[in-house]
């Protein structure tokens, strides 16, 4: 199991390869608030996606943001870092995403 800090980190780390590809993904058109809930910690991560990027990283979930990601440390961990495939994880249950239809197409693009 994942500690908070090293899935703090894995956020991180997607912003920053978000940003370094913004200028592709800012054609996505996606403005939208995030919550990042990590069911094995009990903890919770929030954020904004826009213009491919993610940006405004805080702990703490929000419980009215647009799309929420449902994922145990070890699993976002894998997601994030790519070892894990977003199709097969949502398919398997072993990830839940939350989100209009349209904006999961999106986000498929993202990771």
């Amino acid at each position: 199991m994942a500690t908070v800090d090293e899935c703090r980190q894995a956020l991180q780390d997607l912003a920053a390869k978000l940003a370094a590809n913004a200028e592709a993904q800012g054609r996505l058109d996606l403005d939208r608030t995030l919550a990042c809930r990590v069911t094995d910690l009990e903890t919770a991560f929030h954020g904004r996606i826009t213009g491919g990027r993610l940006v405004d990283i805080a702990d703490g979930d929000d419980p009215k943001a647009k799309i929420a990601l449902i994922a145990s440390s070890d699993d976002l961990i894998a997601l994030i870092t790519g070892r894990l495939d977003v199709t097969r994880a949502i398919a398997s249950r072993q990830v839940t995403i939350k989100a209009n239809p349209f904006d999961l197409l999106k986000l498929r693009k993202l990771l």
